[in-house]
């Protein structure tokens, strides 16, 4: 990967609806290598794909908590069950195994604090393998969705 390609991550983490002609313009770079190095980009996987950003309030999504997750068993199975499991919950935005206790951070969003703890009382809890459940309020958020630091190796 080189500066180019850099330069085109950078303008698709800002705008990934860029046309390849915008953002060849952008780059400074005829559209043919700008469409090859993008395909390029994109088979190598640095490119995962492409989304709408969407805002969880204006869906009504205004509840947002993390949730720290202890699980009885550290075992392959008991790993993989939870695993599996958590990734079927349509609330869980993003769920991360962590190093040491706790074991994974969840962030969740539900309509509001019934719709949450219905959520945690029907779902969470009854995740295979969880000993402990321990849920903090997002009072803020500070940095959303940033793009990634692209650094030269």
């Amino acid at each position: 990967m080189d500066d180019t390609d850099r330069r085109i991550l950078a303008q698709l983490q800002k705008d990934g609806r860029l046309t390849v002609t915008e953002l060849a313009e952008r780059i400074g770079l005829s559209i043919s290598p700008c469409h090859r190095r993008v395909r390029a980009l994109e088979q190598s996987g640095a490119i995962r794909g492409y989304r709408a950003e969407l805002d969880p309030a204006a869906l009504g999504l205004k509840f947002s908590t993390l949730v720290f997750i202890t699980l009885r068993d550290g075992d392959r199975r008991a790993v993989e069950a939870f695993e599996q499991a958590v990734a079927e919950v349509p609330q869980v935005l993003q769920a991360q195994r962590l190093f040491g206790d706790p074991d994974y951070l969840l962030h969740v969003v539900t309509r509001d604090l019934p719709a949450f703890r219905l959520l945690y009382d029907e779902h969470l809890s009854a995740l295979p393998g969880v000993q402990r459940l321990t849920s903090t309020l997002v009072m803020k958020e500070v940095v959303v969705d940033r793009p990634l630091p692209l650094l030269a190796r």
